[in-house]
């Protein structure tokens, strides 16, 4: 059973992701549909969270792709990471974050990002995935 305070942790990473309406940002993200299904909260805060997934598809600083169970993947997913501005990429582990900020690396991880992107679908498709994942919830 999820405790309060898992609850209010993904309850402050959902007030994080406010910044996504901010003139000028853009976000590109990936996320495995397995991912969507993860229970870190209660079932109303996880609900809560996949509906403001899907109500982000909606905003032009967004592209959302879903990465379905069912996609042909030609590189195993490792560690998620994230791309800033083309100068760095900062990958995450349960204990700690790194900075990578040489171009070998940021190219690496833009190799892997189009890789993985390519097996994504994005729009209609992905709100799709998210709807039948709120859906087994309720």
């Amino acid at each position: 059973m999820p405790t309060r305070d898992t609850d209010d942790a993904v309850r402050a990473r959902m007030k994080r992701q406010e910044w996504l309406r901010l003139p000028g940002r853009e976000l590109h993200q990936l996320v495995g549909e397995g991912a969507l299904c993860l229970r870190l909260g209660s079932r109303e805060v996880m609900v809560a969270q996949l509906e403001q997934l899907r109500a982000v598809l909606e905003l032009d600083t967004v592209r959302l792709g879903v990465v379905p169970f069912d996609a042909v993947l030609p590189l195993v997913i490792g560690n998620g990471f994230t791309m800033v501005d083309e100068r760095l990429v900062v990958t995450e582990d349960w204990h700690s974050e790194y900075w990578l900020d040489d171009p070998d690396s940021i190219a690496l991880h833009r190799r892997v990002w189009e890789t993985h992107a390519a097996s994504a679908v994005y729009g209609a498709d992905a709100r799709f995935l998210i709807v039948k994942v709120v859906d087994a919830l309720r």
